[in-house]
């Protein structure tokens, strides 16, 4: 399986470019029903079109799902998303080839557009279906390119009839997410152990949100315009961007600016719009806040949220009986958004396993898991299926 997505998306950069609703998303759509097909699984898509395969009926009982996505942040690493797709596959063959026969239906599921890096906001798929994110509001979406999330679902010849799916959300019981650690807690704890721990089990997600920023100017000739004279807007984004990073550092969180938009986008025109996005997170979700209510007075912009998620607390019952089945695993929180965080916030019973990284990078060509633990964390999470469907 994992050699069969390796070359799908791929760039020269050696990462990976899977856009929602693109070739390569087709592509990846069509390995998964194959993979679910081969295994007699029942595969069905939600009003987002998330993919979801089941091993036993989940509209007579909820069932126990796992997975997590395919889709990649741009020039992306190998295993944030497809790790959890395949581990959860390789559960079903694993199970199936004890000869277990579960009592409680068992899922697997592909959510679509978990990154957000066409659209701008992350965890589309989850969000949409649970009513978290308006399906109007979703549609108006728009690409680099301009092109509208309804637009791009007409020419994937997809429906543009999404919305929330309360359905599809009542069939599940409880969901489990094996993602690789995006960060260093477990690598930096091996060096202080004899033995380090490969799987660990996640305890919540910190707040974490999406804000554009909107900056004005006058475009103007590169070389004739006096510098008294300049309304550059691209001035006015870099100053903020500095102040992003020092405001977080006052409050105790972290603050990106990765991606841009400008006009005209010449190297000899003074940019007279310039749109930033700013990604902001951590432990606290009121210092958060107060980080971006800052930098919204100090930045000469207009600046909008495109997207909040507070603080997600996994099911701690549910975490405490991964540990009974696990034993003793490391517990860690971590700042990287996850499907199953929105889940949680809809009400549903969720845990999450991460599989150590020994880079300790993410969103990068750099992110990497041995096989050895990638192993492990597909027996951890058998060993969890066993006993939430047993």
């Amino acid at each position: 399986m994992w050699a069969d997505l390796q070359p799908v998306g791929r760039v020269a950069s050696g990462g990976y470019r899977r856009f929602a609703w693109t070739r390569e998303d087709h592509t990846l759509r069509e390995w998964f029903a194959g993979e679910c097909s081969a295994r007699g699984l029942d595969l069905v898509e939600d009003r987002m079109g998330n993919q979801w395969a089941w091993w036993g009926d989940p509209d007579v009982a909820p069932g126990v799902v796992a997975g997590s996505h395919l889709d990649s942040v741009p020039d992306g690493g190998a295993y944030d998303g497809p790790l959890g797709v395949v581990s959860a596959l390789a559960a079903v063959d694993a199970l199936r080839d004890s000869g277990f026969r579960p009592e409680r239906p068992i899922g697997v599921v592909n959510f679509g557009d978990e990154e957000g890096a066409r659209f701008g906001v992350a965890c589309a798929g989850s969000r949409v279906i649970t009513g978290e994110l308006d399906a109007d509001r979703a549609l108006g979406l728009t690409d680099a390119d301009g092109v509208t999330m309804g637009e791009a679902l007409q020419r994937a010849g997809r429906p543009t009839t999404i919305g929330t799916d309360e359905d599809t959300v009542s069939r599940i019981a409880s969901f489990v997410e094996l993602h690789v650690e995006q960060g260093r807690a477990m690598a930096d704890a091996d060096r202080y152990a004899q033995d380090g721990a490969a799987v660990a089990i996640g305890t919540d997600i910190w707040p974490h949100g999406r804000w554009r920023l909107d900056f004005a100017g006058v475009a103007n000739h590169a070389g004739t315009t006096r510098l008294e004279d300049r309304h550059d807007a691209m001035l006015a984004c870099a100053v903020a961007v500095a102040e992003a990073r020092g405001l977080a550092d006052k409050h105790g969180c972290v603050a990106t600016v990765g991606k841009l938009q400008v006009e005209p986008n010449g190297v000899n025109a003074i940019p007279s719009h310039v749109t930033a996005w700013l990604d902001a997170r951590g432990a606290d979700e009121a210092a958060v806040l107060a980080m971006v209510e800052e930098l919204s007075e100090r930045a000469a912009a207009d600046v909008s949220r495109e997207s909040w998620t507070p603080t997600t607390a996994f099911d701690t019952s549910l975490a405490a009986r991964l540990q009974t089945v696990l034993g003793d695993v490391p517990m860690l929180g971590t700042g990287a958004g996850h499907d199953a965080g929105i889940l949680s916030n809809a009400g549903v019973s969720t845990a999450m396993l991460f599989v150590r990284n020994p880079t300790g990078v993410s969103h990068s060509p750099e992110e990497f898991a041995e096989q050895a633990d990638c192993h492990a964390g597909v027996r951890a999470l058998t060993a969890v299926l066993r006993d939430l469907a047993g």
